[in-house]
């Protein structure tokens, strides 16, 4: 990621030594300020807080927008119909679908929370905000492609080194500790610039908590994100969220981003019909995952997508639909299945309780879909996960796995829009665990494995000598370093 400011450093020194001739046939002394002029908005100038909302507008598309169904497509959760989408999802991808959340996490995020930083030092509240939404940015693209750039970004460093994944996240991390300590120290204000939590400095600190919670579970460090679970996201009223705010009446208004591209030149391309998390949640499949204590019926009208108009989507596509980024749901699923794995299986199955408790008075549902008679989550037991119980039909498992595979299943379920599916799918096959995994299938027949990552952008690749040389089909198939 060259420097953006690389061109203009070229003009200077095209123009130094013109200026140096002009000089010389002048035989004039001339002030070197002349060039400087004393209007010129300077970094210094701008309020900082101007930053903060394109920084989180730039951070929405690298976590929602193209990338994110594409994950979505590898996990069974979307299908591409036609067009690019359906190419894609027969594993045609190329490097040039990288470019925008790339670009959107480190010049249109990275760059503006620096500025942040540098403008308003003193500001608690922003500097805190600052590093919460550049971790949730950067951890994206490195839990996503494994190792990218972090230590010589942000210099003067045109062609900055891909530091490892391992050594990212664990960066990160120490960089959401700050966050905390800063939110912490904040004055509690209304931020008007913030349009995810308007200055909540509590809310801020839970959603890194979360963050940190995320980076030790795809770490397979189930201890240290029970800890940081512990203190994250508490209640849906927390959720770190794109909430769409525009006006129905404006086509290119701020909508929900699948809305977006359905009600654009993709109408028809990409929808989840077929898709394995909706025969999940299709009591008629032989895939349902429903039982005497789980109705998904109304859970499968809100996640069903319909391809073909925009208008007539009243669940997760609807126009002004919230699309999720550290949420509830994540929290209170990594709670339970960190406490499956350190502190055994009564904790484990408390908090997935408690996460049915939640979905038992509509979870996530909308007013369109939120209708008590179509769901049902009632308490599990312990006997429903022991040999021959609801969740351990076949008898295969040892209780202790039938709980995680149910609670890895809900997160694959509750992780809808997010790359909470494709990110479990690939940390338990490097650990293994293939017999708790969700078993969706392949999209074609003509493939055998799963992909593992996606492949670095054209656009870095373009203007960087430090991108690893991998190609996109290697990439597409090569374990990043975590899931190893």
């Amino acid at each position: 990621m060259k420097k953006q400011i690389k061109g203009l450093n070229t003009m200077k020194k095209i123009f130094a030594p013109l200026t140096a001739v002009a000089l010389m046939m002048s035989g004039c002394d001339i002030d070197k300020a002349i060039n400087d002029n004393p209007n010129d908005i300077t970094l210094s100038d701008v309020d900082a807080r101007l930053f903060l909302n394109g920084a989180q507008l730039a951070n929405f598309t690298a976590q929602v927008s193209h990338v994110n169904r594409i994950c979505g497509m590898y996990s069974g959760q979307y299908v591409g119909f036609t067009s690019l989408y359906s190419n894609i999802y027969q594993y045609n991808l190329t490097s040039d679908e990288m470019n925008d959340e790339w670009n959107a996490a480190y010049v249109g995020a990275t760059t503006n929370l620096r500025h942040i930083r540098k403008a308003a030092p003193d500001d608690k509240l922003l500097v805190g905000i600052s590093k919460v939404v550049e971790a949730n940015a950067i951890g994206t693209m490195a839990i996503l492609m494994g190792d990218v750039p972090f230590t010589e970004i942000g210099g003067d460093v045109e062609d900055p080194k891909f530091d490892g994944q391992k050594a990212v996240l664990a960066s990160l991390s120490t960089l959401l500790d700050e966050a905390i300590a800063d939110l912490t120290a904040a004055t509690t204000r209304k931020e008007s610039f913030d349009v995810i939590f308007n200055g909540d400095k509590d809310k801020w600190i839970a959603a890194a908590y979360t963050l940190k919670a995320r980076f030790a579970l795809v770490q397979k460090d189930y201890a240290g994100a029970l800890t940081a679970a512990n203190s994250g996201i508490s209640s849906s009223a927390g959720d770190m969220l794109y909430k769409p705010r525009g006006d129905a009446a404006i086509n290119s208004g701020d909508k929900n981003l699948i809305y977006t591209i359905l009600a654009g030149s993709r109408t028809g391309d990409l929808g989840n019909k077929g898709s394995y998390l909706l025969k999940m949640l299709d009591a008629a499949d032989a895939a349902y995952r429903g039982n005497s204590k789980t109705n998904e019926k109304a859970r499968h009208g809100y996640y069903t997508i319909d391809e073909m108009s925009a208008s007539g989507n009243t669940g997760v596509a609807a126009q002004f639909e919230p699309q999720p980024i550290a949420t509830y749901s994540e929290n209170q699923l990594i709670k339970a299945e960190a406490a499956a794995r350190t502190t055994g299986f009564a904790s484990g199955l408390t908090n997935l309780n408690a996460y049915r408790a939640w979905l038992a008075t509509g979870g996530r549902l909308n007013e369109a879909h939120d209708d008590a008679a179509n769901y049902k989550y009632d308490p599990y037991v312990e006997a429903d996960f022991a040999a021959g119980g609801m969740e351990n039909a076949d008898s295969k498992l040892t209780k202790e796995k039938a709980l995680l595979r149910e609670i890895i299943e809900e997160r694959y379920v509750s992780g809808f829009g997010s790359y909470m599916p494709f990110n479990d799918h690939r940390r338990l096959r490097g650990a293994s665990e293939t017999d708790m995994i969700v078993p969706f299938p392949l999209n074609t027949t003509a493939a055998s494995k799963h992909v593992e990552r996606m492949p670095y952008p054209q656009s870095e690749k373009n203007s960087n000598s430090n991108v690893p040389v991998i190609s996109d089909a290697e990439a597409l198939y090569t374990r990043t370093p975590v899931n190893k």
